[in-house]
C-alpha cells in the first residue's frame, strides 16, 4: 500500500492493518458462528458488522489517496492529474455500488 511517507504515512498504515486485523478476527468469529449453527439474524448481524468495518477501511484509503496522491497529481498537473482524478472517482464509484 503506498500511502504518505514519513510519520503520517506510518500512521495511517498501522491504522488500516490494526482494523483489518479486527475485520479479520470478526469474520473468524462469523466462521465460528456458521459451524456452530448459531441463529441466523446474529450471523448477518456479524457480517453487516463486518462489512461496515471494511467500509471504515476504504475510507480511510480513500482519504489518504485524496489527501497525498491527489495533491502530488494536482501539483503535476496534465494527464497525470487527469488519471488520478478518474482513478479516484472509480474508486468512489465502487464503494458506493457495494
Amino acid at each position: 500500500m503506498r500511502t504518505a511517507t514519513g510519520a503520517d504515512g506510518e500512521a495511517v498504515t498501522r491504522q488500516v492493518v490494526n482494523r483489518l486485523r479486527r475485520v479479520e478476527g470478526q469474520v473468524r468469529g462469523i466462521t465460528r458462528m456458521v459451524e456452530e449453527d448459531a441463529y441466523c439474524i446474529d450471523v448477518l448481524t456479524q457480517v453487516s458488522a463486518a462489512s461496515r468495518a471494511l467500509q471504515g477501511v476504504a475510507l480511510i484509503l480513500l482519504d489518504d489517496h485524496m489527501q497525498h496522491c491527489l495533491t502530488e497529481a494536482s501539483r503535476a498537473g496534465g494527464a497525470i492529474q487527469a488519471d488520478k482524478v478518474r482513478e479516484a472517482s472509480q474508486a468512489i464509484a465502487r464503494l458506493v455500488q457495494s
